[in-house]
C-alpha cells in the first residue's frame, strides 16, 4: 500500500467512522480525495481497483485491518502449490467496458445456463471476444478461453499426454474441463482453424464426448455452454483481408444455434468507449475524442464506397487513447497507431484527421465534472 493510499483511507476512516461496512460510492471517495488536493484520475483508478458490491458502490477491504481497534492474527499461512492450473475463471469486470449492441442477448444467454451454441461474427476490433468476456463477468459465470490456430487440433482441445514429474499422465483439455465444470467454453477465431477442429461436433451438439486416449466419457455438467468469434461467416474471406480464415465444414456450421454479427459501433457508443478509455488512461479530452468518433466513422463511409480499402477499429481507437496518455500529442498518438497501414493509406488518414480535427488546447486531466458525469454512467 503506497503512501498516497494510506493517507487516502486513514482520511475516508475519519470522515466515515460509523462505515463498518466500508462501502462507499465513488463521489464520497472523491470527496476525501479532493480535500487532500489528489487528482481525480488518480482516486479513479484506485476506486475501481476495488470489489464493486453493486451499481455505484465499492467495498475498500483495506481499511479493516490498518484502521480498526481490533488486533489480529498475522500468522502467515503456508501456501500450496499445485500443478492445477486455473484455465477456467470468473473474468474481472472492466469499468471502461461499454454495452452495446447483442451485449444484452449475450448477457441472457450466458445467464440462463442453457446449452446453447453461439457464432458471433465480425470485423476485427469490433468487441466481439470483450463482449463475451463481461457476459460472464457481469453474471459471475466461469469461462474458458480457447485462441484457434491452423495448428490446433485434438490434442489441444480435448487433451493429450504430458511428462509431469518424471511420469507420463494425461492432461484433460480445455473442452473438457469447460464440460466438467458447467463453464462458459469461449473459441477465439474459431475461422482461422482446420479440419481437425471437427473433433468438436459431438460437443456442439451438447452430447458426451469419448476420449479415445483413456476410455473415459465426459458427459456436459449444467451450464456448459459453447460460443465463438470469427471475421467471418465460416465462408473465407473473398476480400483478402482475413487470408488466414478458412472456410468451415457446413455440418459443423449448422450445429450452431444462431448467429450474431457484430458491426462496429455508433458514433455515441464509441464516443463513450473512447472516452472511458481516456478516463482510465488519466487524459480525458471530450474534444479529441469528438474528433476521434468522427475521423473514425468518415473512414468507415469511405471504405463502404469504396474510397480505401483499410479501417480505423474501435480498438485502434484505445491504442490511439493510450498512446496520447504517454506521448501527450494528439498528432504523434495517431501516427504511431496508423502506420502499420502502406504509406498512402497512411497519409490519407492523417490528411482526413487534419481536416476534420478540431485543435486540442488542453489535456483535461483533472476536469471533476467530466470525470463525475462518466462515473454515473459507470
Amino acid at each position: 500500500m503506497n503512501s498516497m493510499t494510506q493517507e487516502l483511507l486513514k482520511a475516508i476512516a475519519v470522515q466515515y467512522p460509523d462505515r463498518f461496512s466500508c462501502e462507499f460510492s465513488p463521489k464520497e471517495i472523491l470527496h476525501v480525495s479532493r480535500a487532500l488536493g489528489f487528482q481525480d484520475n488518480v482516486t479513479y483508478k484506485y476506486i475501481t481497483s476495488q470489489p464493486k458490491m453493486s451499481r455505484g458502490i465499492y467495498k475498500l477491504e483495506a481499511l479493516v485491518l490498518p484502521f480498526n481497534k481490533k488486533e489480529t492474527n498475522t500468522m502467515s499461512v503456508p501456501q500450496v502449490v499445485s500443478i492445477v492450473n486455473n484455465d477456467i475463471f470468473v473474468p474481472q469486470k472492466d469499468e471502461s467496458f461499454v454495452a452495446w449492441g447483442h451485449c444484452k442477448d449475450l448477457s441472457m444467454i450466458v445467464q440462463s445456463k442453457s446449452f446453447y451454441p453461439v457464432y458471433i461474427t465480425g470485423l476485427s476490433g469490433n468487441g466481439k471476444t470483450m463482449m463475451v468476456e463481461q457476459a460472464c463477468a457481469k453474471t459471475n459465470r466461469e469461462y474458458i478461453r480457447v485462441q484457434i490456430t491452423p495448428e490446433t487440433d485434438e490434442d489441444d482441445l480435448i487433451g493429450g499426454f504430458r511428462l509431469i514429474n518424471g511420469e507420463t499422465v494425461f492432461s484433460k483439455g480445455p473442452v473438457i474441463k469447460a464440460m466438467e465444470k458447467g463453464a462458459v467454453l469461449l473459441i477465439d477465431e474459431i475461422d482461422r482453424g482446420s479440419n481437425k477442429i471437427m473433433c468438436l461436433q459431438g460437443v456442439l451438439e451438447g452430447k458426451p464426448v469419448l476420449i479415445k486416449k483413456t476410455g473415459e466419457v465426459i458427459s456436459p455438467s449444467y451450464g456448459f455452454n459453447v460460443i465463438a468469434t470469427a471475421n467471418t461467416k465460416g465462408k473465407g474471406s473473398d476480400d483478402g483481408r482475413f487470408i488466414a480464415a478458412t472456410i468451415i465444414d457446413e455440418a459443423f456450421l449448422e450445429r450452431f444455434t444462431i448467429t450474431l454479427e457484430q458491426p462496429y459501433p455508433g458514433m455515441t457508443v464509441e464516443k463513450k468507449i473512447v472516452m472511458n478509455h481516456m478516463l482510465k488512461f488519466g487524459c480525458v479530452n471530450p474534444t479529441f475524442a469528438d474528433s476521434l468518433t468522427v475521423w473514425a466513422e468518415t473512414i468507415r463511409k469511405t471504405f463502404e464506397d469504396g474510397g480505401v480499402n483499410e479501417l480505423v477499429s474501435t480498438r485502434r481507437l484505445c491504442h490511439i487513447v493510450q498512446s496520447f496518455s504517454i506521448f501527450k500529442d494528439e498528432k504523434k498518438a495517431i501516427e504511431l497507431c496508423v502506420s502499420r497501414f502502406d504509406q498512402d493509406t497512411k497519409e490519407a488518414f492523417l490528411d482526413l484527421y487534419s481536416k476534420i480535427a478540431v485543435p486540442v488546447e488542453t489535456t483535461i486531466d483533472n476536469n471533476s465534472q467530466v470525470i463525475d458525469d462518466i462515473l454515473e454512467s459507470i
